[in-house]
């Protein structure tokens, strides 16, 4: 069971098998991946997308592929995510490179985070980044995010940004 969301430029949906190819590219590319653990290999892409879908059977929510509505092209993916060793639920992000800077990001990082509130009843939300992802925390914080400590997360520090509980 997956949610299809839009917002202006984006629609939200559920990954599919045909997008392994683009995703399989994109994750092999060493400057795009080099704070989600490094360049994948096509099998370790393949499950990747099993997992994010897996995500959605046995959470309920997961990250949804990005595809411009203007050219109906992949060009990302975001969405929530909680995985098991995870203390709390994640709101996340990653474009490829070359649609980065579109402000893509924030745009749907602030609609999965409307339906983490309004439809899934999270409390509370935040954004796990490594500490030197400069890109990653401008969105963050375009998105109202404010940092609130920093944790280990398998071996590896994350700042933690807490994202902000709708006051409406």
């Amino acid at each position: 069971m997956t949610v299809e969301l839009e917002t202006q430029r984006l629609r939200l949906r559920q990954l599919r098998e045909s997008d392994h190819e683009t995703l399989a590219r994109n994750h092999a590319d060493p400057e795009l991946t080099r704070f989600l653990g490094g360049p994948a290999s096509p099998a370790d892409s393949w499950r990747w997308l099993l997992s994010m879908l897996g995500h959605w059977v046995v959470r309920g929510h997961g990250f949804w592929g990005l595809e411009e509505k203007a050219t109906n092209e992949l060009c990302g993916a975001a969405g929530l995510i909680r995985h098991f060793d995870w203390p709390e639920l994640e709101v996340g992000w990653r474009l490829f490179r070359n649609k980065q800077g579109r402000g893509y990001a924030t745009e749907a990082g602030i609609r999965a985070r409307e339906f983490a509130f309004e439809q899934l009843g999270a409390k509370t939300l935040v954004s796990y980044i490594a500490p030197d992802n400069g890109a990653s925390k401008r969105v963050a914080e375009r998105m109202g995010a404010k940092v609130d400590g920093r944790i280990t997360l398998r071996g590896d520090p994350a700042d933690v940004y807490r994202h902000p509980y709708p006051l409406h």
